[in-house]
């Protein structure tokens, strides 16, 4: 049965997605950096902020893209995790989030920053740390962990950041219908506010300000990339439109809308704005740590620092105005916090939904219909950070901007991938124009910009990143079950790609616990008793089955275009595999189905088992499989490798499972066909039958001893035995087959693989027989001599 897919409920229009990119974006680049950036960079700084846009521009189109073909909750990570793998998913996901976090708590800091300015002296509850005055900072004691004695200080800005957080957190709680009206409120405000500052302000420009002795790069312009390095973060919003597309009405028009336009609307007020103040305040006057943390109520000093006529009476606007802009600060701010909060819960919820992380944070609450544990976690993370890195707010956001930099070339990377496997899902309703420079460049670009970023947020960012890989393989590796368009199309193809493309994508699967029985179909109409034997192996197993319709084409056909006939068939494999499944007794056990095009069938059975980290392969041999013609398939390429995992190749003569005859002599490979025995009997009742044969009478009690030793030890006391004195064990073989309907048969010294393509004695026989027959081996290790030649 198919497990069910939590959904996201669609309430979000294309407003209230405009209004989650602005929103986030204007907050973090007008009322907090300006006044750092300043420092690095100068009035040139405008050019700084442009950059920034430009670049986040051209990654723009790339998520707009990606966000038609597939509106998922999770945005980036979703893309990235189908085209590049688990792996990459871990990094774009954790790095995405983490990130995200980062970032709200950086936008809190703002907020806290404006609150402060505001409140100054005022006296404030908080629920759990009690009453405070607003002072420079609040000592709340010392939190003993084990030995280890931590000092607690928070000063009045993190404690108004505390404030924000909570609060939105609260309401993204609550759903993203009251997320996206209070955020398209308060953009409507926070522009209508901007734009009076905007329009007031422009009368008292000076451009002699905005020079420092005759020039506009006091700090030199190879400060421009580091300043625009700096302020990256406050591009950041328009990504997260696309982390709630799975919530968005018609995502095929308004995704790329809301996308792009948000960037476009936000670079035009970022070079208005930013450029304003550059000729507000002087360069020198952004190193006043009042100018640092405010510069908009600052500059709302100079802006509103007159008085208005009216009616004959001199109205002072000084006070109203500062008062608005403050306001507007604290809008702008919050609404970059609830809809970062908003975002970076989703990507947690989309990672549970793949098993990356803990699926249980995937649950909907009952009445708000939102991933509620997502974003409590998220809200715990943002909170940490507040406490933790409250006093560093420029490695609050160069870290959340490395994080993202990071996020945007995979995403980049994931859309050449897309392209280029074409897989059949992928529809986009928005393509990127001048494919594929434009992806390529956003690529290098994202990455080129890292190097400029603070060195110390740089070495936190990585610290995440590498904490993503080793979750991935110390957790997320064995618990998802997806595999990325990159890796599929890498292996698949292995024979014409290099060793190392190939190692590389092969050590990066996905390494599911679950049991996994691989079950090589050469054609889906005649592998019913294939499947069935598959699925009781698997179900004794509490495992999977994964069928691959292996089609072989000739070497002179390209497998590029071979692909592409195997993609003519793959719908007609699907539906006669679905007929299969349906007529066949598969004792409820999940069986997936997949196609893949080769032009060697007897290593493609080989490769796919690597693949697929099978346990067992369960693998037909008779007329009609391109394997069975073994020496036209190199097959000394494949005897000089162990075998990947146990193998059972079934010959099917359609006589059924029921009565079974298992030969044993105490190989090494006695226990397999043991195994393979016992679940027949446990699964659909099969009768067992031992077979002994001993070289003369004399030797018939050894030879019932023996088996009754045999068979305790293996589990089979039950079965019945027979003892066959004529020491010709390819007739007692032979004649006992009459009697039954399938035959298990344990590999000898000589190997499995050595029989089917040399032959040998015993295969001769079983293929004589009008039962069918299982030839088992379990893999072992032997030298090349003794896996060509036997021991």
């Amino acid at each position: 049965m198919a497990e069910t897919e939590e959904e996201l409920a669609k309430d979000l229009g294309l407003v209230s997605a405009l209004a989650i990119g602005i929103g986030t974006m204007v907050g973090a680049g007008i009322f907090v950096l300006p006044g750092v950036a300043a420092q690095e960079a100068g009035p040139a700084v405008v050019i700084s902020f442009i950059i920034g846009g430009c670049i986040a521009m051209v990654n723009a189109f790339s998520v707009s893209e990606l966000g038609t073909a597939m509106p998922k909750a999770g945005g980036a990570y979703y893309y990235i995790n189908r085209a590049l793998g688990p792996l990459a998913g871990s990094i774009s996901g954790m790095g995405d989030w983490i990130g995200l976090a980062f970032a709200s708590a950086f936008y809190c800091i703002g907020f806290g920053g404006y609150l402060a300015d505001l409140l100054d002296g005022t006296t404030v509850s908080i629920p759990l740390l009690g009453t405070f005055t607003l002072l420079p900072a609040v000592d709340l004691g010392t939190v003993a962990i084990g030995t280890i004695e931590i000092g607690l200080t928070l000063n009045e800005i993190q404690i108004g950041a505390i404030i924000a957080g909570t609060i939105f957190v609260g309401v993204n709680y609550m759903g993203a219908k009251e997320t996206g009206g209070i955020q398209t409120a308060i953009v409507t405000i926070l522009l209508g506010l901007l734009t009076i500052f905007a329009i007031v302000g422009f009368f008292s420009f000076d451009w002699g300000t905005v020079t420092v002795d005759g020039s506009y790069t006091p700090e030199g312009t190879a400060a421009i990339l580091p300043g625009a390095a700096l302020v990256f973060v406050s591009y950041l919003g328009y990504a997260k439109i696309a982390t709630v597309g799975e919530e968005l009405k018609n995502p095929g028009r308004n995704l790329p809308i809301a996308i792009i336009g948000s960037v476009g609307i936000v670079m035009v007020i970022y070079t208005i704005l930013v450029g304003l103040l550059m000729g507000l305040i002087p360069h020198e006057e952004f190193f006043l740590e009042t100018v640092e943390n405010a510069p908009m109520s600052y500059a709302a000093e100079v802006v509103f620092d007159y008085q208005l006529p009216v009616a004959g009476f001199e109205i002072p606007l000084l006070g109203v105005g500062v008062t608005s802009i403050t306001l507007a600060a604290l809008l702008a701010t919050a609404s970059s916090a609830n809809a970062s909060i908003l975002a970076s819960a989703r990507i947690n919820f989309a990672m549970g939904r793949d098993k990356i992380v803990s699926d249980k944070l995937n649950e909907i609450h009952p009445r708000f219909a939102t991933p509620y544990r997502s974003i409590a976690v998220t809200g715990f993370l943002i909170i940490v950070f507040i406490i933790g890195l409250g006093e560093t707010v420029e490695i609050l956001s160069s870290a959340a901007s490395v994080l993202h930099l990071v996020v945007y070339a995979l995403i980049n990377a994931s859309l050449v991938v897309f392209r280029e496997t074409n897989p059949p899902e992928y529809d986009p309703d928005f393509e990127v124009p001048f494919y594929p420079f434009l992806p390529i460049a956003g690529f290098v670009l994202s990455l080129a910009l890292i190097g400029f970023m603070d060195p110390i947020a740089t070495l936190i960012s990585m610290v995440f990143v590498v904490f993503a890989i080793v979750w991935y393989f110390g957790y997320a590796r064995t618990k998802t079950s997806l595999e990325g368009l990159l890796g599929a199309y890498i292996l698949d193809r292995s024979a014409e790609m290099p060793d190392a493309a190939v190692t590389a994508a092969s050590a990066v699967q996905p390494s599911d616990d679950e049991y996994t029985v691989v079950v090589p179909v050469s054609n889906p109409r005649t592998e019913s008793n294939l499947l069935e034997l598959a699925s009781i192996v698997a179900k004794a197993n509490d495992g999977v089955v994964q069928a691959v319709h292996v089609v072989q084409v000739p070497d002179q056909t390209p497998l590029e275009e071979g692909s592409e006939h195997v993609k003519r068939i793959d719908e007609e494999s699907q539906q006669l595999m679905a007929q299969v499944r349906e007529s066949t007794e598969t004792l409820d056990v999940p069986v997936d189905v997949r196609t893949v095009v080769s032009h060697r069938s007897l290593e493609e059975v080989f490769d796919v088992a690597r693949r697929e980290q099978a346990d067992t392969v369960v693998m037909g041999w008779g007329s009609g499989r391109p394997w069975s013609a073994g020496r036209a398939e190199r097959p000394l390429d494949e005897l000089t490798d162990d075998l990947p995992c146990d193998f059972l190749v079934f010959d099917d003569r359609g006589t059924g499972l029921d009565r079974v005859l298992v030969p044993t002599a105490g190989g090494p490979d006695s226990e397999l066909s043991a195994e393979i025995a016992r679940y027949l009997r446990e699964r659909i009742g099969a009768e067992i039958t031992l077979l002994h044969v001993v070289d003369d009478p004399d030797g018939l009690a050894d030879g019932e001893a023996f088996l009754e030793e045999w068979a305790a030890d293996h589990g089979l006391e039950d079965a019945a035995s027979r003892v066959d004195t004529s020491g010709n064990v390819e007739d007692a073989i032979a004649t006992a087959a009459r009697d039954h309907s399938l035959i298990v048969l344990g590999a000898t010294g000589r190997g499995l693989l050595s029989r089917l393509i040399r032959g040998s004695v015993a295969y001769d026989v079983v293929t004589e027989v009008d039962c069918s027959v299982v030839l088992a081996e379990r893999p072992s290790s032997r030298s090349l001599r003794e896996r060509l030649f036997g021991k």
